[in-house]
Order: C-alpha cells, then structure tokens, then sequence
C-alpha cells in the first residue's frame, strides 16, 4: 500500500508553551540576542542538517518575540520536514492567528491539513473494509485543501481501487501523474488496476 506519513492529531491551542533552549540567551560578545539573531542561528543549523538544532533556535526566536507570526511559521515549516506533523500542526495555527488570516500562512496550514488526512487515510486503509470509504472521504478533502498533493491522488487510486472503482481511480492516478510524470509509484499502480479494469470488461 501507498504509504502518505507518521500519524499524529494535533491539539489546537491558541498559545504554546515555548520551551527555553539553554544556553542560548546571549551572542558573542554578551549582547542579548534578539528574534532575527535567532533565526539565523536556525538557517544556521539546517545548513548543518542540523534540524533538532534548528527547532531549538526557532524555539527561542519564538519566546524572544512570541507575537511574531513568522517565527511560528519557519517553525511550522521546519517541525514539518522533521515529521513532527502535530507540531507543524499547532504552530501554523497560531502563526495565522497572529497575522490576521493572511494568504501565506493559511495555505501553509491547508498544506498540513492535507497532510494530516492523508495519514488519516491511510490507517483507515490498513483496516480495510468499510473503512475504505472513510479512507475515500478523508483523501478527497486532502485534495480540496491541496489540489497538488500527488501523495492523497495515489492514496485515492489505490482505496477506489480496492473498492473495484476502476475507472475512478485511473483518474485520480493520471491526474496525480500529471502533477508528477517520473512518479514510478503512481505509474506502476495505474497500469495495475487498468489490467483489473480490462479484465472485468471481459468477463462482463
């Protein structure tokens, strides 16, 4: 089966307690450190594949000017590539909150939203059976909230495809080839369920 990610439920708060990285309240030379020292330190450390680091840096770039919405955002962003989907979850939702509902953080937000159904999804695969349907349901959303994940396109052909929705899911498949055409997961599963689709016509 297709595999969409790590599960995870996030609890929306409109605040979060930001934990302290230590050591790191002051820069050389003993000035205290401000927001943007900070977030340099955290590019810093992801240019050393350093991302725990660089967690901890975006942390204290946070607490330092906790009514940034930007910080929250890069923090967001960061949790994200670090598979810490509640996380990104919880972070992205105060950076929205605190701009006011601008474009950018919201399409952020709908991305891990995607996410987050996607993986939803999947579990309901695993158990298969009516829970296929959810998984349908759940995909279909992701797509709403972002109509370029080829992951939630692969994951719906393959739970249309197990529902024997052939022609349903040859559709979401090509559109998700689209979007990626060197994609050999969404190639190789086309194929797959065209042959089960030719084979049904002809025993019909």
């Amino acid at each position: 089966m297709p595999t969409a990610g790590r599960d995870g439920t996030p609890k929306a708060s409109s605040r979060h307690k930001i934990s302290h990285p230590t050591g790191l309240n002051r820069v050389a030379g003993g000035d205290r450190m401000n927001g943007a020292e900070a977030i340099q330190r955290a590019y810093e450390a992801i240019l050393k594949s350093d991302f725990e680091a660089a967690v901890e840096w975006f942390l204290k770039a946070v607490a330092l000017e906790p009514d940034n919405p930007d910080y929250y955002y890069r923090l967001s962003i960061t949790c994200a590539r670090s598979d810490k989907l509640p996380e990104a979850l919880g972070y992205a939702r105060e950076a929205l909150r605190l701009s006011g509902g601008e474009s950018v953080y919201q399409l952020h937000l709908d991305y891990l939203l995607a996410k987050e159904k996607a993986v939803q999804a999947e579990a309901c695969l695993k158990q298969g059976g009516s829970q296929l349907y959810l998984a349908v349901s759940l995909l279909k959303e992701a797509i709403r909230l972002d109509p370029l994940s080829v992951e939630a396109r692969l994951l719906l052909g393959y739970a249309l495809g197990e529902l024997e929705e052939y022609p349903q899911a040859i559709a979401a498949l090509k559109e998700a080839s689209r979007l990626n055409p060197q994609h050999e997961g969404v190639r190789g599963l086309q194929a797959e369920l065209e042959k089960r689709l030719s084979k049904t016509l002809r025993n019909k």
